[in-house]
């Protein structure tokens, strides 16, 4: 009598985790896509940018061959990638701690990472479709732009990309740290003056040097400097610190970041998922009904 011995299929549950957090953020993402206030939301928003930019185009800096309508494009799109990142998964994740979604991934296996997955690639995807529309918006309108190139198209996706990854990583590591919506602020405030001194408008040569050095500590600096290093023409390096566009610490600076983030981030929302319950959920909707009046 031959025993015919069956296979059981191999069950990876970390790949099983990462697909389910694949097809929760694909599903977002076309929810954002597709929801009108999200899109009339987004194109407000790139529609406010463009304004200042056609303002800006007016004028130019020193001895510049583009104007500064040009030369903000790079910087609009970085600020976008930045506020989408940060903000966006901070958003995100003090307001699912608040409607208890974060304590119900918690109830099967792998579900706070899955749901961190989910998220995380849903905002990646509608971030790079925000920064291909201004792209293609600023292409359109404004002259002395260069992206003719694969090596142009390399350059920026590239920059894009690792900007992007460095930029929710940080998102996460704050989004684990603020524990209540009202806190949003406290990372809002901040963000506002890093995009204030690091050159989104204006060459951040005409910044003290003081003000250069904290600006060069931080991601936007150098992911701005990237972008419009893909995007404008190689003399307009001659306006930037060291006349140079300095890619390798581009590369350097953000991989750096999102090294670090990415190692803190897993730490630090496995320790925000354990200490989630049902006191401390019920706890901060009294305190969010206290603070709107309800």
């Amino acid at each position: 009598m031959t025993t015919v011995m069956r296979r059981t299929p191999r069950f990876n549950p970390t790949v099983n985790t990462y697909r389910a957090g694949l097809r929760r953020g694909l599903i977002s993402a076309r929810i954002q896509l597709t929801t009108p206030s999200e899109i009339v939301g987004t194109v407000v928003m790139m529609g406010l940018m463009v304004v200042a930019l056609v303002f800006l185009s007016q004028g130019t800096f020193a001895s510049a061959s583009v104007d500064l309508g040009a030369m903000g494009l790079p910087g609009v799109i970085a600020m976008g990638v930045l506020f989408s990142g940060v903000m966006g998964i901070v958003g995100v994740l003090s307001m699912d701690r608040t409607n208890g979604t974060l304590l119900r991934s918690k109830s099967v296996p792998g579900g706070t990472t899955g749901y961190l997955v989910g998220e995380i690639t849903a905002n990646l995807i509608s971030t790079v479709v925000s920064a291909l529309l201004m792209l293609i918006v600023g292409l359109l309108l404004f002259d002395g732009l260069e992206f003719a190139s694969p090596l142009r198209w390399l350059l920026f996706a590239s920059v894009l990309v690792l900007g992007l990854i460095s930029t929710l990583a940080i998102g996460a590591v704050l989004g684990a740290l603020v524990s209540n919506p009202k806190f949003m602020g406290f990372v809002m405030m901040p963000v506002m003056v890093l995009v204030g001194i690091s050159g989104i408008f204006y060459p951040i040569v005409a910044l003290p040097g003081w003000l250069q050095g904290i600006a060069q500590a931080f991601p936007l600096y150098w992911y701005g400097l990237g972008l419009r290093a893909s995007l404008l023409p190689d003399a307009m390096s001659a306006v930037e610190i060291s006349g140079s566009w300095r890619l390798e610490w581009v590369f350097i600076v953000l991989a750096v970041w999102a090294a670090v983030c990415l190692s803190l981030a897993p730490k630090l929302l496995g320790r925000m998922a354990r200490r989630e319950s049902g006191s401390t959920l019920a706890a901060r909707r009294r305190d969010v009904q206290q603070q709107w009046g309800v």
